[in-house]
């Protein structure tokens, strides 16, 4: 939707005014061929209320209007929906192209229906500040949860191993070495675990029990210099488990 208060700014125009000046720019495609009279028309007012619009706007009247405001229309558009660059848009069912409904209730019932045991949540590099914003969202939940990185001594994980009931990790590489050392353990100890990678084949998918994927759109750029929404991607995801994990508990509130 536009935005129509620029171009209405200090023309004092009534209700009525505004209502047809949007009408317009919503129809600006057809508005020309539809005339002053069905414009009018549509709007339940009369031509010379259309054409008074026009000279309140400061134009010579409705064909200059109209002329005046489609580059200004067509520009605002483009910029709503312009796809730039290494930027494409973020849209939920980007998701599903590589992830499943499924693998979501898994998630909600393996990692967030926890009660008594730690969620884990490991991750290095760029990767780690995703896991902090995580951790942050479990906590503020009041999620038993703890995080680590490559900077942490591997006592906090290998210490705490017999209080966690999931280990989360995050790679976009999913070729992080430190990352698969943690998932082998934690599958040792029989911990559910889940992680967070790019679309493409590797080797923490191979060993984690859930995987969710995200498309990588600078794959080869390991030291993530290129733009890239990875990372935008995946705390996107994150909010939508949280939506889908609220939906249940309200549901299940509801049936109460």
């Amino acid at each position: 939707m536009i935005d129509i208060s620029k171009l209405t700014q200090g023309k004092n125009l009534t209700e009525l005014d505004a209502q047809i000046l949007k009408y317009i720019v919503e129809n600006i495609d057809t508005v020309l061929q539809k005339g002053v009279r069905e414009i009018a028309r549509d709007n339940y007012t009369s031509s010379a209320t259309v054409i008074r619009l026009s000279k309140k706007l400061g134009y010579t009247g409705f064909v200059d209007m109209y002329y005046q405001l489609v580059p200004q229309v067509k520009k605002a558009s483009l910029q709503q929906t312009e796809v730039i660059g290494d930027f494409p848009e973020i849209r939920l069912q980007d998701f599903f192209e590589y992830n499943t409904m499924e693998e979501v209730n898994l998630f909600i019932e393996k990692v967030l229906h926890l009660r008594q045991n730690y969620i884990f949540i490991y991750a290095t590099g760029f990767s780690a500040i995703a896991a902090e914003y995580l951790y942050k969202k479990l906590l503020v939940l009041g999620k038993k949860t703890i995080i680590a990185s490559g900077t942490d001594s591997i006592g906090v994980f290998e210490n705490n191993l017999e209080d966690i009931g999931a280990l989360v990790v995050i790679s976009k590489s999913g070729e992080t070495q430190q990352v698969i050392d943690k998932l082998k353990a934690a599958k040792e100890h029989d911990i559910f675990t889940v992680s967070f990678t790019k679309e493409t084949e590797n080797r923490t998918t191979e060993i984690a029990d859930l995987n969710f994927k995200l498309f990588d759109n600078n794959k080869l750029d390991d030291w993530n210099m290129l733009p890239n929404i990875f990372f935008p991607r995946l705390l996107m995801l994150f909010e939508y488990i949280l939506k889908e994990y609220f939906g249940r508990l309200n549901k299940n509130n509801d049936e109460k």
